[in-house]
């Protein structure tokens, strides 16, 4: 919406300039998109008389003017505007002045005459051209004032943004309200005198329709259609972006724009019998305003009289009872209708209209009667007419009702996150326009004004509040939550570990806790089942002592049906018995088993299936422990069931949580499995809480030396590495293997381990010196120890 910045401050004038102003609009939530001077700046050009005017000597579309500028004598100006007359009054750009463009005026000559200025059409001082030729100003312009003095051209054009819920802010006379409250000023609106009826003529109104709770029409006779439109109307009309068309469409353009009601001029003589508001009947049809012939469907409310529809209710009038150049009387309508009945029926016929834009929002509904008195004012002041009374059609039930609203401190307190004082809550309401009732302290009865629909709840009054008190003043303060901290348990959950598993490619399966007596002897002969004295089945009979017995007979299933790589992981108890006289001796413990069958990853097309090994399981292994920081260490087993030279215990300070490994062939081949590779953990020592530990990294170079040790094949390559690590001292980083070789050149019972020395300090580059006497350290004990040569290259 446009307005222009002297016809707001008519209504209320804080003390701010335009930019404050158009500040303060947009942090009221009604955003300004654009602030323009109405003209560009120029000086130096004032009202002028035209004199005389006589044809140039020697050129035929010039002629020279004497113009009176109400100073001095006249001047001698050089003109070719076809509408130059004498007697007329017009723009005078004087020796001197600057137009827009930055164009200078000078002293010159036009084909040997003299030219003292410029006479000026509306384009030279930045207005829009209406005729070719000079802006011709009214007859009673003052000659000598300054042209933007007397056009009012230092007036700034604001455009606004008005939200779906601001209804009420379509016209002036709703922002000038929200000014008026943000600078604690008030409003100063006209003062309407209601014109009297001076003729008994009126017209019966129906209303037939639950879309109008009111509509109120007056006859008025005898006005003057072709009157012409007072200059500050017209104004006024064309900075918000309004063209003027007769005087009584822009004195209701005026009113809608000054008042936010629109409404709408019928020609008398062409309504027949009395005024029907109804619903439209289907299929009837309408040619409105705009030539556009529509059909209409019932739910399209209409104005009508008794013979024909004369216009589509609160979005656009019909062009056959228009008001033309030959009317005489006309029918004055100002209504309230409900924004349900008119929302989305303008668009249907591609239209959208001032009207409808506001009705689809929400009117004032006790606006329409101070509308009529307006709309009924400017009419006698501007085209005259005798005014009969004032029809009031009214369906009480049905217009709104404005419920009242309880509200507390301590909600706006809470709401808004910071205290507003209770006096400042209750003036800014007021302000408003609520009726503001105080029920106790920092307790009050609220009920909304007329124009306010989108206050309903007390939510709706706290946001006005913050509103007005302003966002720049909401106070910046941390959230006040009574938040009490747990204490931190830096331990592997439960679910962190199932996810760990099932990213490696394992599905979790759910099984019973017993199993197959014959697969548990099968698995360890030593072990001697407790059989269930009741079991489910015959496969069921016996308490499991491994969750192997139950994951196996799984993976059985899958292969039988085609499922060439299985993986199941499962987390359940598994049961010591073993010297358990009863049940109640027996050790439940829980346990977590994997079980892996089939290639390495799923078939595709970039690779060939290659088996999974030893190390491929071993690294799963470790990526599961290494993700609950279990550090953990790993030697041979001689568990019967697994492979001799691929299984290996999992220790933890020495002390065994599990293993894992291939199966015996003996027994894959009985369990018809294939390679299989198993392993079963102590579930608690996987989930122990490890505290993680932060060392500083060093900002200085690592130094790598590298060390090949020819040794007995019987020494374990943990025992070797855990030596280096206690030999090396403080400045040894790390020590890996990294070859191992056995062949020629290495004699029976030895094989040759190739070991990586990293060394680093913490705060200083090492030298040479110390990184020899370390290694020396090295291999001296290993000596000692374990006899181990260096190996020649």
């Amino acid at each position: 919406m446009k307005i222009s910045e002297n016809w707001l401050r008519t209504w209320v004038n804080p003390a701010i300039d335009s930019e404050t102003l158009s500040d303060q609009l947009t942090m009221l939530g009604l955003e300004v998109d654009e602030l323009a001077p109405v003209a560009k700046p120029f000086t130096g050009v004032v009202v002028g008389e035209v004199l005389t005017v006589e044809q140039h000597p020697d050129a035929d579309r010039l002629r020279v003017t004497t113009i009176n500028i109400g100073s001095g004598e006249p001047l001698q100006i050089v003109c070719g505007a076809p509408n130059v007359r004498v007697g007329m009054k017009a723009p005078v750009a004087t020796i001197g002045a600057v137009l827009p463009g930055d164009f200078k005026i000078k002293k010159g000559k036009l084909r040997g005459v003299e030219s003292q200025g410029m006479l000026c059409g509306a384009s030279e001082i930045d207005l829009e051209d209406k005729i070719d030729g000079l802006l011709e100003l009214p007859a009673d312009a003052p000659v000598g004032v300054n042209i933007r003095e007397y056009l009012k051209l230092d007036d700034n054009v604001i455009d606004i943004s008005i939200t779906p819920n601001r209804g009420d802010c379509f016209s002036i006379r709703g922002i000038a309200r929200e000014i008026a409250v943000i600078n604690q000023l008030g409003v100063n609106e006209p003062k309407i005198q209601p014109i009297a009826a001076n003729i008994a003529d009126d017209k019966a109104v129906n209303i037939s329709t639950e879309g109008t709770p009111r509509y109120l029409g007056r006859i008025v006779k005898n006005v003057n259609v072709k009157a012409p439109t007072p200059e500050w109307l017209e104004q006024a009309l064309a900075r918000s972006g309004i063209r003027t068309h007769s005087i009584l469409v822009d004195i209701t353009n005026y009113v809608l724009l000054e008042l936010g009601q629109p409404m709408h001029a019928f020609d008398l003589a062409k309504i027949e019998g009395s005024i029907q508001v109804r619903q439209a009947q289907p299929q009837e049809k309408l040619t409105l305003l705009n030539d556009q012939e529509v059909e209409l469907q019932d739910d399209i409310m209409v104005i009508a009289d008794d013979q024909k529809v004369l216009a589509i209710a609160g979005i656009m009038g019909g062009l056959d009872s228009s008001v033309t150049n030959d009317a005489q009387d006309i029918f004055l309508e100002s209504a309230f209708f409900a924004p349900l009945a008119i929302a989305g029926r303008a668009r249907r016929f591609g239209l959208h209209t001032d009207s409808s834009q506001r009705y689809e929002r929400g009117v004032d509904f006790e606006l329409p009667m101070i509308a009529m008195h307006r709309a009924s004012e400017l009419i006698q002041a501007f085209a005259g007419g005798d005014f009969g009374p004032i029809t009031v059609a009214e369906q009480e039930a049905l217009l709104p009702k404005r419920e009242a609203i309880e509200l507390k401190q301590a909600q706006v307190d809470q709401l808004l996150g910071y205290e507003v004082a209770g006096d400042f809550i209750a003036d800014a309401l007021a302000r408003l326009g609520c009726e503001v009732e105080t029920k106790a302290q920092g307790e009050w009865r609220i009920v909304p004004p007329s124009h306010r629909y989108d206050m309903v709840i007390y939510q709706d009054l706290i946001e006005e509040v913050a509103r007005i008190h302003g966002y720049d003043n909401i106070q910046i303060s941390l959230p006040k939550i009574d938040v009490k901290l747990e204490k931190y348990q830096d331990r592997f959950e439960i679910a962190q570990l199932r996810q760990t598993i099932a990213t490696l490619g394992y599905q979790e399966a759910i099984s019973f806790s017993f199993a197959d007596a014959k697969l548990e002897k099968q698995l360890n002969p030593n072990v001697h089942p407790l059989m269930l004295a009741n079991p489910i089945s015959s496969d069921l009979a016996a308490m499991r002592s491994t969750l192997l017995s139950s994951l196996i007979p799984c993976v059985q299933y899958n292969l039988n049906r085609q499922q060439q790589r299985v993986r199941f992981f499962e987390l359940g108890l598994r049961f010591d018995y073993q010297g358990a006289q009863d049940i109640h001796d027996l050790k439940q413990i829980p346990t977590l088993a994997l079980i892996a069958v089939g290639a390495r990853v799923p078939e595709s097309w970039h690779a060939k299936p290659q088996a999974m090994d030893f190390f491929d399981f071993k690294g799963e292994i470790e990526e599961i422990l290494a993700a609950g920081r279990v550090g953990v260490e790993f030697v041979r087993t001689e568990r019967a069931w697994l492979h001799p030279g691929q299984s290996a215990e999992i220790l933890v300070n020495g002390e065994s949580i599990g293993y894992f490994g291939r199966l015996h062939p003996s027994l894959e081949n009985a369990l018809d499995l294939g390679i299989t590779w198993v392993a079963e953990l102590d579930q608690q020592a996987v989930l122990q809480s490890y505290v993680s530990n932060f060392t500083e990294l060093s900002r200085f170079p690592s130094v790598r030396r590298d060390i090949a040790l020819l040794i007995s094949d019987k020494i374990e390559v943990r025992d070797i590495q855990r030596l280096i690590e206690q030999t090396g001292g403080e400045l040894l980083d790390s020590a890996w293997l990294f070859d191992v070789y056995t062949g020629q050149g290495v004699e029976a019972g030895k094989r040759s381990l190739a070991f990586a020395v990293l060394w680093q300090h913490p705060a200083r580059t090492l030298e040479d010196a110390e990184i020899k006497s370390g290694m020396d350290n090295i291999i001296q004990v290993l000596e000692d120890t374990y006899q181990a040569t260096l190996r020649a290259s």
